[in-house]
């Protein structure tokens, strides 16, 4: 259970974040709507990990990476929209997602100033690349991506906690089947050449990330 203080604490991040990428990219009107939206969303009893807990942490590693970024206002944005649509059952969660953010950010009215279309059509390609399916195909969806990615590299305590919240999540599936899919997703994980491809990630969290996979592979898989 998060404490009051690092709830205060997400919230604050989360609506300076918010606020930040809404001015960057100049759109107009009332973005309030959404920012409620998009919180209502990652709180949904369903979910476990995916939530304001890991946007949140995802949004602070993005204020870190800043400096290596193309259109780091584009790679907050797509952050908030990557797990906005989280069914458990559902294998089309990142397009959905990305759907919402093409429908959103159209409607909130980009400036001609800010080339609404590539904007949008780059957001969306970001949180399309959070399915980890193919390398992403340039250096923002590559943050993204690593970002996405972060925790793998987390100190001990909170990799075990990301570990039970992932179970959690799925807690409808029978234990043998979970332990098979669950070593094969962290064994394709271990096997990558690198699991993060932005020097800043790697320099980080390469080593930790294969130090937490390698010990929960042996211990629980």
């Amino acid at each position: 259970m998060r404490s009051h203080e690092h709830m205060e604490h997400d919230l604050k991040l989360l609506n300076a974040s918010w606020q930040r990428c809404w001015h960057e990219l100049a759109m107009q009107g009332d973005s309030r709507p959404l920012f409620e939206e998009l919180l209502v969303r990652h709180a949904e009893p369903h979910r476990r990990y995916h939530t304001l807990q890991h946007l949140s942490e995802c949004l602070a590693w993005c204020e870190m990476a800043r400096p290596l970024a193309v259109q780091p206002a584009e790679i907050e944005l797509a952050l908030w929209f990557h797990d906005a649509i989280y069914q458990l059952q559902a294998v089309d969660n990142e397009q959905q997602s990305a759907d919402w953010a093409c429908a959103a950010l159209t409607a909130a009215a980009l400036t001609a100033a800010a080339v609404p279309a590539a904007a949008v059509d780059r957001v969306a390609q970001m949180v399309l690349a959070t399915r980890h399916a193919a390398p992403p195909a340039t250096a923002d969806e590559q943050l993204v991506v690593d970002i996405d990615l972060a925790i793998l590299g987390a100190a001990e305590p909170r990799f075990a906690e990301y570990e039970t919240q992932i179970r959690d999540e799925y807690a409808f599936v029978p234990a043998a089947i979970y332990r098979e899919k669950r070593r094969e997703i962290l064994q394709s994980f271990l096997a990558r050449d690198k699991i993060y491809r932005s020097h800043f990630f790697f320099a980080r969290l390469e080593s930790s990330a294969r130090s937490n996979l390698a010990g929960v592979l042996a211990k629980s898989y």
